[in-house]
């Protein structure tokens, strides 16, 4: 078996990511003190490989031996990854400095990290999504265990890793038995010959291991329970990309295994909905009670979660259309989110509270406004890209005969209203005379704007990014 020049070419964009972390590890290696050139390096080397996956973002197949797709859906996703790695490191480098751990061993890792959501979801193989999981998830328990000399950050990271190892073998194992029966880990072949398959329990035990270990990676209930403690003790940088890149990524392998109409798939269907009304019940109440921002920001990607996996359980192209918007829409919101937290963040973990950020808007009216743009678009009100988020997903549950489920996401979404808008009242209308002073960042501050631009962008001409969607599919 060989492969040629042709197999190379259709994976650039991963190239190009994986030759950037090299030439960052050699950088490491030779110069000392070389942390700065390594975040520039990162930067360059990711925006090259964003031109080279929109360049092949029209291409269509599959290469080495049909184990990894072409363009398309890969590329889509693989471009999501890499905007939210360039600004992951760019809201990096102040929160490191400040932290006192700005190495560039952060940025390799980003990098490699990156390349393992790319594999994910550009997979045409079971075992190619493996690989994929396997290489993000080391990278993150490290990240997550950055901050070495917090006792936080080592409990988050010791957390992430046995409980990702775990649930890591129900994948495994389920993958195992899907190959056993059908004797073949092709995604695609899997899923055209599923009615073959329907009637044999051993099938279904199969794929609902697979879902398990998705479930644990995308946050759903009731494999959730790492979600707090890991966002809260991990650097809020890295949290970042916790929430927005490893959820992308699980979240497009659960659409090329799950996001298709199966022969007695109703049962399938059901389960996909219980996930998702109990991720959107549990994640949504306990975020009520939270006091800490990045608690509250993790149990609400809990709830977000839920509401993707509405779309997922509606199974028809509207739903699959609907959770690819959702996705990008939730990047730039929580990367913003994130990205504020991590700029006002002190020491030991302080101005992470509500009362913390009480009268921002007077001491920060930027970084207030920002947040606020931030929470309304979580809340899903117009005329911002959260609100189009849930109107597909919400949509194509009404379309697969899901009302009671769009019924529990509306009715969620009122009670999220409640936590993110105490935020705004905290930063608009409560006065505080604790001093809140951090000095402004121009790369910052330009995340944040563009987060809120594309937000505002999406929100308004919802239908570009959806033509785009919909041709990835095809």
């Amino acid at each position: 078996m060989e492969f040629n020049v042709k197999d190379i070419l259709t994976i650039l964009p991963m190239i190009g990511v994986t030759v950037t972390a090299f030439v960052v590890i050699m950088i490491e290696a030779a110069f000392r003190k070389s942390s700065n050139m390594s975040y520039l390096v990162s930067i360059i080397g990711l925006i090259i490989s964003i031109g080279l996956a929109v360049e092949s973002l029209s291409w269509r197949g599959t290469s080495f031996f049909n184990m990894v797709n072409i363009g398309g859906y890969g590329n889509f996703f693989s471009i999501l990854f890499m905007v939210a790695a360039i600004f992951t490191i760019i809201i990096s480098k102040d929160y490191l400095i400040k932290q006192g751990v700005h190495y560039g061993e952060y940025y390799i890792l980003i990098l490699l990290s990156t390349v393992g959501m790319m594999l994910m979801a550009s997979a045409a193989d079971m075992i190619v999504i493996f690989l994929g999981l396997e290489l993000m998830s080391i990278c993150l328990y490290v990240l997550a265990g950055f901050m070495r000399k917090r006792i936080k950050s080592n409990e988050a990271a010791l957390k992430y890793f046995l409980l990702g190892a775990f649930a890591t073998g129900f994948l495994l194992y389920g993958m195992a038995l899907i190959y056993g029966i059908t004797e073949t880990t092709n995604i695609q072949t899997i899923v055209v010959n599923s009615h073959q398959y329907a009637q044999l329990n051993l099938f279904w035990v199969g794929m609902g291991l697979i879902l398990i270990g998705f479930a644990f990676k995308v946050a759903a209930v009731p494999f959730h329970m790492w979600v707090p403690d890991v966002y809260e003790g991990s650097p809020t940088t890295v949290t970042a990309f916790m929430a927005t890149g490893a959820k992308a990524a699980a979240f497009a392998a659960l659409v090329m295994i799950f996001a298709h109409t199966f022969v007695e798939g109703e049962r399938l269907k059901d389960v996909l909905s219980v996930l998702a009304a109990a991720s959107m019940i549990i994640g949504n109440i306990v975020a009520i009670s939270q006091t800490n921002i990045k608690r509250m920001l993790a149990y609400s990607s809990i709830a977000h979660a839920g509401y993707m996996l509405v779309g997922l359980a509606a199974a028809n192209e509207l739903g699959r259309s609907g959770i690819l918007f959702y996705l990008t829409a939730y990047t730039f919101m929580n990367i913003g989110a994130f990205g504020i937290l991590s700029i006002l963040e002190k020491e030991e973990d302080k101005n992470l509270t509500f009362e913390d950020y009480a009268g921002l808007s007077t001491k920060h009216p930027f970084l207030a406004a920002m947040m606020a743009i931030f929470m309304l678009s979580f809340i899903g009100i117009p005329p911002f890209a959260g609100f189009f988020g849930k109107y597909y997903v919400f949509a194509a549950a009404i379309n697969a005969n899901l009302t009671w489920l769009v019924i529990i996401g509306v009715l969620m979404s009122a009670v999220s209203a409640y936590y993110y808008l105490r935020l705004v009242v905290m930063m608009y209308f409560r006065e505080s005379d604790l001093p809140l002073l951090v000095p402004s960042n121009p790369a910052n501050n330009a995340v944040l704007f563009v987060s809120v631009l594309l937000l505002f962008g999406l929100g308004i001409f919802p239908s570009v990014l959806l033509t785009i969607i919909n041709n990835v599919f095809i």
